[in-house]
């Protein structure tokens, strides 16, 4: 290590009870560079930020600022140094403004008492406009009902105030759209050509190859890796992370395939048209396309989120015509969304309620509810899933990101639908965790549901699915066999020039 780096980590280990999260990690962070810092949940990335934060003190080795001894003892005493940490659920005070929001506990008075607020919006439009930030919020805004991808930036631009050496950004992007995060990594580029060094978690790799000049890899609570991103790619990245090839991700193999158990025939809505395609039972069919091609909206015409306008669908050979989704429900079909916690989990109850909420009749005894019942369901599913979690009375806000999804997971195992909708499963969990899902979809295939897997993640979608449907401007472009779905066939179908997708809704 040398004093050429802004923020260096030095011999660094720190121990929680029997667990060591990290082991004599070294790694430096250059000035004017982005640092990727990747591993699986547990890798100790958290552990690193938060002794970089102040929030924890090391059990052996040190911290350089500019090539100087630091004493981060606290998080205040790493902010004034420089040190920066966004994280993942950004901390904002809805009451207030939106300048209020970014120069909390730096806001410049007149006289003994008031305010100078005049100043402060001065300062706040400033740094809005050197960031681009000025078209989509305001200084004087309150905070109360921003979206989560707004708040998110105005914890990034209280970080952004004079004086930062390092910012790290844990997650950013996990809550944004593709828009959104095309402006988050502009003021990362920003950021880095003012000097900056950059720290970037991410579990979203592709993003990582495009944005990161070095990549820091770690796995169970060491550095295994520091390389240039330019001798990287998405399977070194994952080789090195959990020790094998991306390949060893999937058990590719033949499949013995049913009965039809849901088929849709012209399904029309407001916002996908002419869409026909079944499934059966035993069998994995992908759905791709690019953002905004319509995937989720077929996923939600399907759980009769959306309404028909025409066209109709089958499950097990009867007409389904869902009015609402507890239809889709008693009709056997589940659906794991995209926005887990949003749209899936009730984060403050335990995962006992969330994996017995479609289940009532499963959980009672002659009319009444049955406690017993209840937590002996539970129990199974989460051991058969191998929820990490200390209870099932334990929150499910307070579990990872691979384990929430694992309880909506449950919760369906638990209910034994026909038909299982996955909307983007493996979507901000990381890799680790995403292998078990991926067994988890393989071995339900096998129990004999009909699984239709929405998925951006191009190697997912191949390595799983019997075959791919690929969609494009709300309806389907085109269809591929296992054996012929490349990434570029895939593209190919997606980026379909319009004459020709003309000429196929035509025929």
């Amino acid at each position: 290590m040398s004093h050429e780096y802004a923020v260096e980590v030095v011999g660094v280990s720190k121990r929680f009870g029997v667990v060591q999260a990290l082991r004599d990690v070294s790694v430096g962070f250059a000035a004017a560079t982005v640092t990727a810092l990747v591993g699986e949940n547990g890798a100790g990335k958290s552990t690193l930020m938060r002794i970089l934060e102040g929030e924890h003190q090391p059990d052996s080795g040190h911290v350089l600022v500019d090539g100087k001894l630091a004493a981060l003892s606290s998080p205040r005493a790493a902010h004034s140094l420089g040190i920066r940490v966004i994280h993942q659920e950004p901390e904002i005070i809805p009451e207030l403004t939106v300048a209020e929001n970014i120069f909390i506990g730096d806001m410049h008075s007149r006289g003994a008492v008031f305010l100078d607020r005049a100043d402060l919006i001065r300062r706040t439009g400033d740094l809005l406009r050197t960031f681009a930030m000025d078209e989509v919020l305001s200084p004087t805004q309150r905070c109360e009902g921003l979206s989560p991808a707004l708040r998110q930036l105005i914890e990034i631009m209280r970080a952004l105030r004079p004086g930062a050496r390092l910012i790290a950004f844990d997650e950013p992007t996990s809550s944004l759209t593709e828009d959104e995060a095309g402006r988050l990594f502009g003021v990362i580029r920003r950021l880095k050509a003012d000097g900056v060094a950059i720290v970037y978690i991410s579990h979203r790799l592709r993003e990582i190859v495009g944005l990161a000049d070095r990549c820091v890899v770690m796995r169970d609570g060491q550095r295994v890796a520091d390389e240039p991103m330019a001798h990287l790619d998405e399977a070194k990245m994952v080789r090195l992370m959990v020790g094998r090839p991306v390949s060893d991700l999937f058990n590719r193999r033949e499949r013995t395939l049913g009965a039809v158990l849901l088929k849709l025939s012209g399904v029309a809505t407001s916002k996908v048209h002419d869409v026909s395609f079944e499934i059966r039972a035993g069998e994995i069919v992908g759905l791709g396309g690019l953002v905004g091609a319509g995937r989720t909206e077929v996923a939600r015409a399907i759980v009769g989120v959306d309404p028909l306008v025409a066209g109709g669908m089958e499950v097990s050979g009867a007409a389904y015509l869902p009015r609402e989704p507890s239809d889709s429900v008693r009709a056997g079909i589940g659906l794991v969304p995209e926005d887990r916690k949003q749209e899936a989990l009730l984060l403050q109850q335990s995962v006992r309620d969330n994996v017995s909420l479609v289940v009532p009749d499963k959980i009672s005894r002659l009319g009444f509810f049955s406690r017993r019942k209840e937590r002996a369901l539970v129990d199974h599913h989460v051991s058969e899933l191998r929820v990490k979690t200390p209870s099932i009375d334990q929150a499910v806000a307070k579990l990872s990101g691979g384990n929430q999804q694992k309880v909506v997971f449950a919760r369906w195992q638990a209910r034994g639908p026909k038909v299982l909708i996955l909307d983007e499963p493996t979507r901000g969990i990381d890799v680790g965790a995403k292998a078990e899902i991926y067994r988890l979809i393989e071995s339900l295939a096998d129990q004999g549901l009909a699984i239709l897997l929405i998925s951006s993640e191009m190697p997912e979608l191949l390595g799983l699915a019997d075959r791919v449907i690929v969609m494009q401007d709300g309806t389907v472009s085109g269809e591929l066999a296992w054996q012929d779905a490349t990434e570029e066939a895939v593209l190919a179908l997606a980026m379909r020039p319009e004459n020709e997708l003309r000429e196929r809704k035509a025929s």
